[in-house]
C-alpha cells in the first residue's frame, strides 16, 4: 500500500490544494484549515454546506503563512498571516466557540463581495486551536478548523466500489480527504486503529460522517440532481450515528509526507 494522493485545504471549504509532499504538525498537514470565513455579525463559520459558490474560491498557502485569494473575474489578493495575539474576533465552528485573529478589513472586503454579504476571514494559530471530538482523543489532541479530526483517509479502492455502485465516476474531492491510500482493498481502512506513512505514525480514531456536501460537484459547485454520492451510500454505509466514507485520523508527532511513500498497518 502507499500514499496516492496528498491534499490541502488551507481555507476550510474553499478548493482543494494538491501537494507532492507536505510537514505534518500537531493539527495535521502543514498549513491544512487553518484559515476560515465567518458571518461578520455573528462569527459563525461559513462553509459550502451554505455558500455554494465556496467550491468557486481559491485559496493558496504561502511560505511564511499566509494566504493568496483568488476568483474569477477577481484580482488576486495576498493576505498576511495575522499576530496571533492581535485583533481577537469570537468565532463558533460547530459547538466550539474561540477566540483567534481577524485578518483585517482588506481581506473581508474582498470576500464579502465575493460571498455576498459581511464576512470576516479568520486563522487559528496552534496555541489557540480547539480539542478535537470528546470520547476520541488523547489528551493534547488539538485540531485547527477542521470538522472535527486534524486529517482525513480515503482508500482508492472504496472510490472505485462506490463509483460502481453508482455507475459512473465520483470525484475524490467530492470528501474532501488530505490522505488516499493505494493498494488497499476497498474499506480495507474501516479496520484499521494504527497506521504509519514513511516514519509518521497516526491513530485511526473515527469514521467520517458525511453530508450532503459530498452531492456538490468540486469543480463546478453544482449539486447533483439525483443526489449522489448520498443515495448510494446511505444504502450500504448507513450506521446510527450517520453515513460513513472514510476515517478520521491524528498524528502521533511531527513528521513529513509524500506521495508515494509506504502504508504500513501496525494495528
Amino acid at each position: 500500500m502507499h500514499l496516492s494522493a496528498l491534499y490541502r485545504y488551507p481555507l476550510k471549504s474553499a478548493i482543494a490544494e494538491p501537494l507532492q509532499g507536505s510537514a505534518v504538525d500537531l493539527l495535521g498537514l502543514q498549513g491544512d484549515r487553518r484559515w476560515m470565513l465567518v458571518d461578520e455579525a455573528t462569527g459563525r463559520f461559513l462553509t459550502q454546506r451554505a455558500v455554494g459558490k465556496m467550491s468557486q474560491l481559491g485559496a493558496r498557502y504561502t511560505d511564511s503563512g499566509g494566504l493568496t485569494l483568488s476568483a474569477a473575474g477577481m484580482p488576486a489578493l495576498s493576505v498576511a498571516l495575522p499576530a496571533a495575539d492581535q485583533n481577537l474576533r469570537g468565532v463558533t465552528i460547530w459547538k466550539d466557540s474561540l477566540r483567534v485573529p481577524d485578518a483585517g478589513d482588506a481581506a473581508a472586503a474582498w470576500l464579502s463581495e465575493f460571498i455576498g454579504k459581511p464576512t470576516r476571514l479568520v486563522q487559528v494559530p496552534e496555541a489557540r486551536a480547539r480539542t478535537v471530538e470528546a470520547g476520541y482523543g488523547e489528551p493534547g489532541d488539538r485540531v485547527a478548523f477542521a470538522d472535527g479530526f486534524p486529517l482525513l483517509l480515503i482508500g482508492q479502492a472504496s472510490l472505485e466500489d462506490l463509483s460502481s455502485r453508482i455507475g459512473r465516476p465520483m470525484e475524490m474531492l467530492r470528501f474532501r480527504p488530505n490522505l488516499v491510500i493505494g493498494g488497499s482493498e476497498a474499506f480495507a481502512e474501516d479496520g484499521w486503529k494504527r497506521i504509519r506513512i514513511g516514519q509518521t505514525d497516526f491513530r485511526v480514531v473515527k469514521p467520517c460522517s458525511r453530508c450532503i456536501l459530498t452531492t456538490l460537484d468540486p469543480l463546478t459547485g453544482e449539486r447533483s440532481a439525483d443526489r449522489e454520492p448520498m443515495t448510494t451510500l446511505l444504502t450500504y454505509r448507513k450506521q446510527s450515528d450517520g453515513i460513513m466514507f472514510g476515517q478520521n485520523l491524528v498524528p502521533d508527532g511531527a513528521g513529513h509526507l509524500q506521495v508515494g511513500m509506504a502504508v504500513e498497518i501496525l494495528e
